[in-house]
């Protein structure tokens, strides 16, 4: 990941649509990662008229997307026999994603409140999610 393909990929294929659906209670999150900092993402999302949500540098515990990517991995890890080369790698991963339960997604962000609570009580450092 670099911060071209975050801006490229990300912010102008999927991001700025979304926006688009949210309307103006649209806030980008991202977890403090290098490339989501970069000038070139920085420029983008001012100049999209994005705001990015103020993120605890040691908290990428707190995004739900964490946890779903967590889901996934452990959801290939377990597949027999497990895939072998990055096409297999590819159909198994969307195999996986449109197997994990809607409820699990809609439970995550829904925790959003507890966690971002539990951050404020531990001062940004870790917490128990």
């Amino acid at each position: 990941m670099t911060g071209h393909i975050c801006r490229d990929v990300i912010l102008e294929q999927h991001v700025r649509l979304f926006r688009g659906a949210m309307g103006a209670e649209f806030l980008f999150m991202d977890d403090n990662a290098r490339p989501h900092r970069a000038n070139i993402v920085d420029e983008c999302l001012q100049s999209e008229d994005m705001t990015r949500m103020d993120w605890p540098a040691y908290s990428p515990d707190l995004n739900p997307t964490e946890h779903v990517w967590n889901m996934l991995g452990r959801r290939i890890t377990a597949r027999q026999p497990p895939p072998t080369c990055l096409p297999e790698l590819r159909r198994a991963l969307l195999d996986e994603w449109c197997n994990i339960p809607q409820d699990q997604i809609d439970n995550l962000i829904l925790s959003m409140p507890r966690r971002c609570k539990a951050c404020i009580a531990s001062s940004g450092r870790h917490t128990p999610y």
